[in-house]
């Protein structure tokens, strides 16, 4: 029977539309919070899928989050080893300073939802499903690309949007889990400061929320299976 953990950064940032497909892939999913007593003795290599989440904290707030320090350090003995990971928004951020890039606060604040632009190899990867469908963005921090690493995808503002290494490492700066989970309220009630940098509003992510959601969830859906497959 194959495992897998979900490692999540704040309560609303869960699994969301990924759990489907990797479920139906044949893993028994368990979840930790950061926040949990037991976390500072988790065996990151013991599970045969890692799953990053997202969460509102900079990789680079270590001193408000000590638990930063402990994940990514756990988090570069996984990769070393090549073990099957996926990292989602933090996550992928995380991934990227595991493997000695530099996470830092990027230029704007991208909330909504539009479509990633995808390079040749992501177009020849499981991230073809998600070519032209509106994502869920959500983020205001950006990374380095990893040596070692092919980009896979990008937007006007961030032009690393996704990368992977081999079969068994994928990143992914947008929210293609998110479009059907109720937990996006959570969202928008807790980033009221975050979404009016971005110069759009709670009605605006609603609207766009129900327009786009559903389509979205499909192709994250198809695209984390897809990737499943290759393992």
């Amino acid at each position: 029977m194959k495992t897998g953990l979900i490692i999540r950064h704040t309560p609303f940032e869960g699994i969301a539309g990924f759990r489907e497909p990797i479920e139906a892939a044949g893993y028994v999913l368990d979840r930790v919070d950061v926040t949990d007593p037991g976390f500072a003795n988790l065996d990151f290599e013991a599970p045969d899928l890692l799953l990053m989440m997202g969460g509102p904290m900079g990789v680079y707030e270590r001193e408000a989050h000590p638990w930063i320090a402990h994940e990514l350090e756990r988090l570069a003995e996984r990769i070393a080893r090549g073990l099957p990971t996926l990292g989602v928004c933090l996550g992928a951020q995380m991934i990227a300073a595991a493997m000695g890039a530099e996470v830092r606060p990027g230029p704007v604040k991208e909330i909504g939802f539009a479509p990633v632009t995808l390079n040749d190899r992501g177009a020849d990867s499981p991230l073809r499903h998600v070519a032209k469908v509106p994502m869920l963005h959500w983020h205001g921090d950006t990374f380095d690309l990893p040596d070692g690493v092919e980009l896979l995808a990008s937007t006007p503002s961030y032009a690393h949007q996704a990368f992977r290494r081999g079969s068994e490492l994928l990143a992914l700066q947008f929210h293609a889990e998110m479009g059907e989970d109720p937990r996006f309220e959570a969202w928008i009630e807790n980033g009221p400061a975050f979404i009016a940098e971005a110069g759009t509003s709670p009605e605006r992510l609603r609207d766009a929320h129900g327009a786009h959601g559903p389509a979205a969830v499909a192709a994250g859906q198809a695209m984390i299976a897809e990737w499943l497959r290759g393992l």
